[in-house]
């Protein structure tokens, strides 16, 4: 009896790696077969899903006398709802949910009794709160950029930190004007300096401010 050759009928072993017969395929555009008729590819499930905006976490507060005061956040606004300190002007997107009840997401509350407001001149001075103050501007040449703060009256002058001594700068106009005088460097601010009004300190806490505002703010500004 006659064997047959070895390893005949078994079948052919593969290179490692795919070997030349893959380059092969990649240099001639054969692929693998794609996904059958009617399975949507990765492209299509990309292109078809949305994602939709997240709800602000953001609450602006009213006092009693719907004037905008604060902004909170979304679970303060909820405790102050559910204690009736507060009542809800306007309700965003969405509900809120808890174990035992749920409740419309509120995006504007009013408080129920006046809350005392401090004077402006007592509102803590920041950076961002006289960028705000001065429309995110130069108070010398206009410029946007690279924006820091300016003594108008320097410090070693007697100048004071408050904010009839304090305008938003760019470094140019900074290291222009130096530690000297406003007529001595002949330098002005565009606008007098004075202490920012409350709608200001909304626009830093929140400085995307959703749409719904608009009316409060501009009303109390």
């Amino acid at each position: 009896m006659t064997l047959p050759p070895r390893g005949a009928g078994s079948p052919p072993v593969q290179p490692r790696g795919g070997g030349h017969v893959t380059a092969r395929q990649r240099r001639s555009g054969q692929q693998k077969a794609g996904p059958a008729k009617g399975t949507p590819t990765a492209t299509t499930t990309e292109t078809s899903l949305t994602a939709a905006p997240a709800p602000s976490s953001h609450v602006l507060v009213l006092n009693a006398t719907y004037e905008p005061i604060h902004v909170c956040g979304i679970k303060r606004a909820a405790v102050l709802l559910l204690k009736e300190k507060a009542e809800v002007i306007e309700n965003g997107e969405g509900e809120l949910h808890a174990e035992h009840t749920a409740m419309a997401r509120p995006a504007i509350i009013r408080l129920r009794t006046y809350a005392p407001v401090p004077r402006r001149s007592r509102r803590r001075l920041t950076r961002r709160a006289v960028f705000a103050r001065d429309d995110w501007t130069c108070q010398y040449c206009g410029d946007h950029r690279d924006l820091t703060v300016d003594h108008v009256i320097p410090r070693s002058k007697g100048g004071s930190s408050e904010w009839e001594n304090i305008v938003a700068c760019c470094s140019s106009c900074n290291r222009r004007k130096a530690d000297r005088l406003p007529h001595q460097a002949r330098m002005f601010p565009k606008n007098t300096p004075r202490p920012p009004h409350p709608s200001v300190f909304i626009q830093v806490a929140c400085p995307r401010i959703p749409p719904s505002w608009d009316a409060w703010l501009g009303h109390a500004a």
